[in-house]
């Protein structure tokens, strides 16, 4: 069976979990800006970073496959807050959900990762991004914080990496279904 892993990663995280899954499941990983033909292929998994809402590079490269119902998909989120918290996970979803057809969406499994942030290598757009959300989010009632809220205000100018290579043995279990 012919499988290939994509992933979107800005800073590097997201590419830490692909490098590990290509290391662990011998399937040949590369960018979202180097996909050229997907239909080719009977397995995508799609690792992503969360930014802004959307999951990087998802939406282009959702739309290079042409028959998506002979494909199975996987589609991994990489983000800072906790991927177990329920709020979070429904975010996740709905914001996948206007990224790709609903015909993938029906199909597809979902898998979500806790990742890092290094404000350090944020660029300048990021960093202000990052101070505008932190600002925001700072005015929120603590009764009223959900996950994501949570995570930019704990990790907020912070070096954090919560990468976890354990919490791939689900979805390479999966993978090699």
């Amino acid at each position: 069976m012919n499988k290939i892993i994509i992933y979107g990663s800005h800073y590097g995280t997201t590419k830490l979990y692909a490098d590990k899954m290509s290391e662990r499941t011998h399937i040949k990983e590369i960018s979202y800006q180097q996909v050229q033909d997907l239909n080719q292929y009977q397995v995508i998994i799609y690792v992503g970073a969360l930014y802004a809402g959307g999951v990087l590079g998802l939406s282009k490269t959702m739309k290079k496959i042409k028959e998506p119902r002979n494909v199975k998909i996987m589609i991994i989120t990489v983000g800072l807050a906790d991927p177990n918290d329920e709020i979070n996970e429904k975010n996740i979803r709905g914001n996948i959900k206007k990224q790709i057809s609903q015909e993938i969406y029906d199909r597809v499994q979902i898998y979500h990762l806790r990742g890092g942030i290094d404000y350090s290598k944020l660029s300048f757009q990021h960093k202000t991004l990052m101070k505008l959300m932190y600002i925001a989010e700072k005015k929120i009632p603590e009764e009223k914080r959900n996950a994501e809220t949570k995570a930019i205000i704990e990790t907020y100018g912070k070096q954090v990496n919560y990468v976890d290579y354990q919490s791939l043995e689900n979805i390479i279990e999966s993978i090699e279904k």
